[in-house]
């Protein structure tokens, strides 16, 4: 029987699964649509990788809900184990770059926009995805140094394994030095970036007297959202890091801290909302599409059809054409 513990952390997980995946599933393919046109911006680039950093942690999430489940008793082979803890926590610390990337265009966008506009290029969107990914993939490989230091440790008084839950001395020898280099480089260095960034860009936006109020919203927005993502998803789990590295042991609370670091995958479409034209038009046709279902399956579809109608009309008036950039020009 699951305990309180593990009950409340198993609703969490498959909160953020059933939100996050059909999210981020509609985002990816506006994103695709947008990169595969001729001459993609590297901002649209850089929210597909922050995408696809989301699913790869979204399609590791079942193995978490299985964990949580079973009480965090471990019963499937251990390099398993490894390549969830690899691939999960990788995409957790790509995100913080892609976000401090992401934060680095769109300041450089209303800053400077003529220069932007002259000098965007999409391969530099492509070669600041590959530093982030190659650099959380780096500093992940500790995953499996301490699988192969037997990384499955038996429970507590109990003859089954745990994925990560218990650590040898030896094991803690080399995982909280890590923790701790992961803490600073991958956690704290892109926030700092990321807090410089958006306070120069909402103050721009704010200042600015030829700026709509619909985008100075949209840039309040994006700023808050992004600030709730470090603060919020990524903040508890990397004072953990800290913490362990102080007390030479992991916290007890490490379980609910990597619980809010999931939580990103479920914030981040609201990112891409506040960001890009296409995601808000596309996520606009997904809600069309389950009113126009729900008319079906309630006998109202002739209703339903003429507000969609109406709607439709609201929103091409609001939203003209695309601007997802942000400049001032």
């Amino acid at each position: 029987m699951l305990d309180l513990h593990s009950s409340v952390i198993l609703t969490a997980y498959i909160l953020i699964f059933l939100t996050g995946l059909p999210a981020n599933l509609l985002a990816l393919r506006a994103f695709v649509g947008r990169v595969r046109q001729p001459h993609p911006a590297p901002i649209h680039i850089l929210l597909l990788s922050l995408t696809l950093a989301d699913l790869l942690l979204l399609l590791l999430l079942p193995l978490k809900i299985t964990a949580a489940a079973s009480n965090f008793r471990w019963y499937l082979p251990g390099i398993v184990c490894a390549l969830m803890g690899f691939g999960f926590y990788s995409s957790i610390y790509c995100s913080t770059w892609l976000l401090a990337g992401i934060s680095i265009e769109r300041y450089l966008g209303v800053a400077f926009p003529v220069q932007y506009k002259l000098s965007r290029r999409p391969l530099y969107g492509v070669i600041a995805a590959l530093v982030a990914w190659i650099m959380s993939f780096g500093h992940c490989t500790v995953v499996f140094i301490v699988q192969y230091l037997n990384s499955t440790q038996k429970a507590e008084g109990m003859n089954v394994s745990t994925c990560y839950e218990n650590f040898t001395k030896e094991q803690l020898d080399v995982v909280l030095p890590v923790r701790l280099e992961l803490c600073l480089v991958l956690f704290f260095i892109p926030m700092v970036v990321t807090i410089f960034c958006y306070s120069r860009f909402v103050w721009i936006m704010l200042a600015q007297p030829h700026v709509g109020a619909q985008r100075r919203r949209r840039a309040v927005g994006l700023a808050v959202v992004t600030l709730l993502n470090f603060l919020v998803c990524f903040g508890p789990y990397n004072i953990s890091h800290l913490v362990g590295f102080h007390t030479k042991e992991s916290p007890k609370w490490r379980a609910e801290a990597v619980v809010f670091s999931s939580l990103n995958a479920s914030l981040d479409p609201l990112l891409f909302y506040f960001s890009s034209s296409v995601v808000r038009r596309t996520f606009g046709k997904g809600l069309q599409a389950l009113r126009n279902q729900g008319s079906l399956l309630l006998g109202r579809r002739g209703k339903e059809t003429e507000e969609a109608a109406n709607g439709d009309r609201g929103v091409s008036q609001t939203e003209g054409a695309p601007s997802s950039d942000f400049t001032t020009d």
